[in-house]
């Protein structure tokens, strides 16, 4: 009879001493390019490139298999930037380098409307226009040399290794 009361007790604590999921503190923005936005990039993007919604254009070049990430996924990806013409690298993964780890949530409006679409082990391209990048303000090294023009347009190769 103890243990079944004690049993009794023991229960409603531990469910009150569960930790209740965070709400994940990310949302979706209903933020899109513009017409002159679009167009530059229907101009400069592959031709067989998908316009998303928001105006990101988009290439799959294989769906993966595994988890689509959501706005609170750990992603790890390995990818390569560039800029939209001149095709200079400002960032990425180098080969043989393991995946970056982020939160989806915390990356360029671009990524975080594009990038659900793919899974795990998945591979695709991005090209984003500036309000979906890095907006009207340069970007900056540690040495304040600009990497990333205002108002550039971007291409991101990416190859989502994982979701969690």
């Amino acid at each position: 009879m103890k243990q079944v009361l004690v049993l009794l007790i023991a229960m409603p604590l531990l469910f009150m001493s569960c930790k209740k999921e965070d709400k994940c503190p990310y949302t979706d923005s209903a933020a899109s390019a513009s017409t002159t936005e679009r167009d530059f990039l229907r101009a400069n993007s592959s031709a067989t490139a998908i316009e998303h919604p928001s105006g990101v254009f988009y290439e799959i070049t294989s769906p993966g298999s595994g988890n689509a990430p959501g706005l609170c996924s750990t992603v790890t990806v390995r990818y390569t930037g560039t800029l939209i013409p001149t095709g200079a690298r400002f960032d990425g993964t180098d080969v043989g380098e393991p995946g970056r780890n982020f939160t989806l949530g915390e990356l360029l409006l671009g990524w975080k409307k594009v990038l659900p679409l793919l899974k795990a082990g998945g591979k695709m391209t991005l090209y984003i226009p500036p309000s979906l990048g890095y907006g009207d303000k340069d970007r900056v090294n540690n040495q304040q040399q600009v990497i990333i023009p205002a108002n550039s347009y971007l291409k991101f190769v990416i190859d989502l290794d994982n979701v969690q």
